[in-house]
């Protein structure tokens, strides 16, 4: 073990001597409650001490707003997020939900005869979220769906009688979207049967008399439809004969038209408005050259709002439809913003906001002021934010061209306060189709603060957020390209003198956890050791196991496995059959209930690199899926995974 550089507090010498036995004495399979250690030796106390400080922090995001003006948030008091509602700025946090599992989403009902809310919530991650339905200022939930199915994007009609959803009932993987009424107490009635798994409902026309659904094949290609109820005819909105892809749509509040996010003719997801009748076209925000993200309609037509992800922050922008000008909201710190959500006089607009310095927590604009206020402040634990370190914007040269010059690659670097060289940690994001963006991150700053690493977040080809171009690099035969990228990575970080290219680790989840296993394939020789949550290790395997309402959504991203020549280069690049070229030490991460990359993934993964006498620590959850979403889980995995980098520095 290394110990140049190390800055672990409080107490740095007491911990290498803890770390230092722990590694001598070697581990085995340890179980506490629904944790499973294999081969993780036990984490010293004062690492678990010095992390758990930072792990404390939490958030909130705001759901959506009652007819009497109180605000509906997800945040967690203990060991998972539940709903409460905040009755002004400042406000205490009422606690609604009381469950062992997560409460994070959930809808308020517009109508104003009996107040409620329907919320989704699975068990142990499987995915599987029932939707149900709880009264404001009554203690119990109703069960709406079958305990059973996939239900998700619960929309209320206008005038809060009636819920629409998307659910895999029927045959558990095409969605099919339902109507309920949630207190007359009877069966959900099934309106539209889905010839996929990728249809959802996105909002209700003026009326109650139409739908507004979308079908999901990839992020380049959806389709817009409106379903009228009664006559179950189905229209599409903007017909392309191209693929395009869409974003958030919401009817206009007169019924006119459709406010809707598409790539048509862009390279971006920009703003539009169609008219159903005529089918003309009205760029909103052809002026802004990045995805539009989120938007919002206020009740009484007259505000749309809409964020844009303006380099990986989020920019909020306001837009008076009367008037047909702009607003211009308060400037925040460079962040995420999201959940926008009008009140029902349209005059007050919450939405979630962070930063990597602040803690995510439910903010209103006040139209009418111009002013945005924090309803909720979140406690970042007993740390000293003001040390916390927000990120610069960088960019690497990587190994192919654009016109004369080389491509650049987008990253985000977190550098300790102190000269170097600093260890360094690559994280790379999952999705593939997503982005690393600047949000609230305790665990970076940890990193960063008390382990004294420089954290590196690329954003390799195929993430979005850089036009459908950048994104499609790395689809099908291209999938190794974006193995390349990391490799150019590690170039640059052994040309800066601030790090240390002698003690570079890669980490990633998801499909970051097979970009951390293909990195360790490739370049293993520049890399200390490699850290795969829940990753991807055979694509041949990962395909046929997947949940079967995912397989062709993941098909279109990865290749069919069916046709045999994608099928051979997919065995050929799969980290597991490769797993020869592996000789650093391993971290890998996995929940059992994990419907998207199943557990098995994981598991023949340990077993291969074991039994080439690879050093494998191996970390399961039980009670948890794709991710931890349960504190005192979390916490114990992010313990593991600090002595893993301390014990490998």
């Amino acid at each position: 073990m290394r110990l140049k550089n190390l800055r672990l507090r409080p107490v740095p010498t007491c911990v290498l001597a803890m770390l230092l036995a722990a590694s001598s004495a070697g581990a085995a399979r340890v179980e506490r409650g629904n944790l499973v250690f294999d081969n993780v030796p036990p984490v010293p106390g004062a690492v678990a001490a010095s992390i758990d400080r930072y792990l404390d922090a939490r958030g909130a995001s705001p759901l959506g707003w009652s007819p009497a003006g109180q605000l509906l948030i997800a945040t967690r008091f203990s060991d998972v997020d539940q709903l409460h509602l905040v009755d002004r700025a400042g406000g205490a946090r009422r606690q609604l939900t009381f469950y062992r599992e997560p409460v994070n989403e959930a809808a308020v009902s517009p109508g104003t005869a009996r107040p409620g809310y329907v919320f989704l919530k699975d068990v142990g991650g499987n995915e599987n979220s029932q939707l149900y339905y709880q009264r404001l200022g009554e203690p119990a939930a109703k069960l709406l769906t079958d305990s059973r199915s996939l239900n998700g994007d619960p929309v209320w009609s206008n005038d809060g009688r009636r819920v629409a959803y998307y659910s895999n009932l029927r045959n558990g993987r095409d969605s099919d979207i339902y109507v309920v009424e949630p207190e007359a107490g009877t069966p959900p009635q099934l309106v539209f049967t889905g010839d996929a798994p990728g249809w959802t409902v996105l909002d209700w026309a003026p009326g109650d008399g139409k739908l507004l659904l979308k079908k999901y094949v990839s992020i380049t290609e959806s389709y817009l439809y409106v379903y009228d109820l009664a006559s179950s005819q189905l229209k599409e909105v903007d017909p392309s004969k191209s693929k395009v892809g869409i974003g958030p749509a919401l009817f206009s509040r007169d019924g006119v038209g459709v406010f809707l996010a598409t790539d048509r003719d862009s390279e971006f997801q920009q703003l539009q408005f169609v008219n159903l009748g005529s089918g003309e076209r009205t760029a909103l925000s052809a002026h802004l050259p990045w995805d539009v993200e989120d938007i919002a309609v206020s009740r009484d037509a007259r505000w749309l709002a809409y964020t844009v992800n303006q380099g990986g922050a989020s920019r909020l922008n306001v837009l008076d439809l009367r008037a047909h000008q702009e607003m211009t909201p308060p400037a925040l710190a460079p962040g995420l913003i999201s959940n926008l959500r009008f009140d029902i006089t349209g005059r007050q607009l919450a939405f979630a906001y962070a930063s990597p310095v602040q803690p995510r927590d439910a903010y209103v604009f006040d139209t009418g002021s111009g002013k945005i206020e924090p309803w909720t402040r979140s406690e970042a634990g007993p740390v000293d934010v003001s040390k916390f370190v927000a990120p610069r914007l960088a960019q690497f040269p990587t190994f192919d061209r654009v016109g004369m010059k080389s491509r650049q690659i987008p990253l985000y670097v977190f550098e300790p306060a102190d000269p170097g060289p600093h260890p360094v940690l690559i994280s790379i994001h999952g999705g593939p189709e997503s982005q690393f963006r600047p949000g609230f991150d305790p665990w970076t700053q940890y990193l960063v603060n008390e382990l004294g690493f420089t954290v590196l977040a690329p954003n390799v080809r195929g993430s979005s957020g850089y036009g459908k171009t950048y994104l499609s690099l790395d689809n099908g035969l291209l999938r190794e390209d974006s193995v390349k990228d990391i490799g150019a990575l590690l170039v640059w970080i052994a040309a800066q003198r601030q790090f240390d290219s002698k003690r570079v680790f890669v980490s990633g989840g998801s499909y970051g956890g097979y970009m951390s296993l293909a990195t360790m394939v490739n370049f293993g020789d520049r890399l200390r050791a490699g850290i795969d949550v829940v990753g991807i290790a055979n694509f041949i395997t990962f395909l046929t196991n997947t949940a079967a309402y995912r397989q062709d959504l993941r098909r279109a991203e990865y290749g069919d496995e069916r046709n045999p020549d994608m099928r051979s280069f997919l065995q050929r690049v799969s980290p597991f059959n490769n797993a020869e070229r592996i000789t650093k030490p391993m971290l890998i991460v996995q929940g059992q209930n994990d419907p998207r990359v199943p557990m098995s993934e994981s598991e023949q993964m340990v077993n291969r690199l074991r039994s080439r006498g690879v050093e494998v620590w191996y970390l399961l959850a039980k009670d948890e899926g794709h991710g931890f979403r349960k504190k005192q889980n979390r916490d114990a995995y992010l313990q593991t995974v600090a002595q893993f980098l301390l014990q490998n520095k």
